[in-house]
């Protein structure tokens, strides 16, 4: 379950705005949303600013006095999750849409931004404290206790199920607590994942702990090797992450990713392509079940179809998919990015425009519409014409993202082949797999008479 804090905030919207909607931190502003408010900076701030001044007849833009605490202009919430929740970016910004229209309701100004750039998921909220009608959101103790009871029904309805407390203990530990602990178990973890992507392209060891130090991190030469990330205490060993991180394996992976690439001659005997026929003539000869002999099947026709020749030229080829793969979705997430905001954008101009055609107004709508021209205004949206031409922008623009999308898409789909491949392969090379498709055979055996 995630943990929510807030910060009641007084003098430095603009800026908090700009820092959650950073496009580093929220996968290039792909993981943002809002309500009744613009998804930018300038926009979100011009926004909240017009319904706070109208309904608290105060500055939104008011300095602290001097003497007191001075009026709080938004709230920040954040909901993290631990990384044992195992959640997704997507699925905790779903969580925290829901969460927003649950907590705050549909008339409330909210900035929501999923930041991926920790090691822990976590999501920020900025609340207007006065809604579009007019409703005061007061932040407090008790508010806080009942926010995070919301918390906990929003993501048990997303399935993310609360840790079984022990003796009767609460799970609702401190904010503190719960980062140490979070920090303490997750620096080895980091470093391998750093290190897996500069495998994918350093030209050897020297050169991989060289880009470390321009991460940030420090790095130890001697004897043994020891790696510190950024903030981490105490150093640790390559060798203390694990056999495929010590300095002979890391050399080991670096050059087979090398000349494993360049092995692509059909004429040549493969041994990755052997090691699979053999397995799949051994698991025919044991007549086990034919999904095993059907994947076993697809994959070796992958091997053939893409020649493939070694298992390291299969992780010279992940590892070259993998950063494809990151190249290629900046590109989708910029192309959406901008799409979202141009039809947010045209969302409000045809609100605005429809209440326009009415013959009276509500104070609300009236209001609704003073928002909305003063964001279309920025814009220089002024006529159905205005309009118009923004629905082409928006038509040419997910036209030019198609085919990157598909791209991305073709990307993926052969970086999960290449990578069932590497599995599966590791999988037959540890000698007992057919022993071990033969006892699960048998179970599955078994229990199918016991079901009879």
């Amino acid at each position: 379950m995630p943990f929510v804090k807030s910060k009641s905030i007084r003098a430095t919207v603009q800026r908090s705005l700009t820092y959650i909607l950073n496009p580093e931190k929220t996968d290039d502003l792909v993981l943002t949303s809002s309500l009744n408010c613009l998804t930018n900076p300038e926009g979100a701030y011009y926004n909240m600013k017009m319904v706070y001044e109208r309904f608290s007849g105060k500055r939104f833009d008011e300095p602290i006095p001097k003497s007191g605490k001075g009026r709080v202009k938004v709230i920040h919430y954040i909901q993290s999750f631990a990384p044992k929740d195992n959640i997704s970016p997507e699925l905790a910004h779903r969580i925290g849409k829901a969460f927003a229209l649950k907590v705050f309701g549909k008339d409330s100004q909210v900035v929501i931004a999923t930041h991926v750039d920790k090691e822990h998921i976590h999501t920020h909220f900025i609340v207007n404290t006065y809604g579009v009608d007019g409703h005061k959101f007061n932040d407090n103790k008790e508010t806080l206790r009942k926010i995070r009871e919301e918390s906990d029904r929003v993501c048990l309805a997303f399935g993310i199920k609360p840790i079984e407390s022990k003796l009767g203990v609460s799970q609702n530990i401190d904010y503190n607590e719960w980062e140490h602990k979070r920090r303490g178990s997750s620096w080895k973890e980091k470093i391998r994942r750093e290190i897996d992507k500069l495998v994918g392209y350093v030209k050897n060891v020297d050169e991989l702990l060289a880009e470390l130090e321009m991460l940030g991190y420090t790095v130890k030469r001697g004897k043994y090797i020891s790696v510190k990330a950024p903030d981490q205490q105490r150093a640790v060993r390559l060798k203390t992450l694990g056999e495929e991180y010590t300095v002979e394996q890391l050399a080991s992976r670096i050059l087979w990713r090398d000349v494993g690439a360049g092995l692509n001659d059909p004429c040549e005997r493969s041994a990755l392509r052997d090691k699979y026929s053999e397995t799949l003539s051994s698991v025919q000869e044991v007549n086990v079940s034919h999904p095993t002999l059907e994947q076993l099947g697809t994959l070796l026709s992958i091997i053939n179809r893409d020649r493939l020749q070694s298992i390291g030229e299969v992780d010279g080829k992940i590892r070259t998919l993998e950063h494809e793969l990151e190249r290629s979705r900046q590109e989708v997430n910029i192309m959406e990015t901008k799409c979202n905001l141009l039809k947010s954008l045209a969302a409000q101009a045809e609100e605005y425009f429809a209440l326009m055609d009415k013959s009276s107004l509500t104070a609300e709508e009236q209001f609704r519409a003073e928002i909305y021209k003063e964001t279309l205004a920025q814009k220089n949206i002024e006529s159905l014409s205005d309009l118009d031409y923004l629905k082409d922008v928006i038509a040419e623009t997910e036209q030019k993202a198609a085919p990157i999308s598909e791209h991305y898409d073709k990307c993926a789909a052969l970086l999960k082949e290449y990578s069932d491949v590497a599995t599966t392969y590791e999988e037959i090379s540890q000698g007992d797999y057919i022993s071990k498709l033969i006892e699960q055979q048998r179970k599955q055996d078994t229990s199918q008479r016991h079901k009879r």
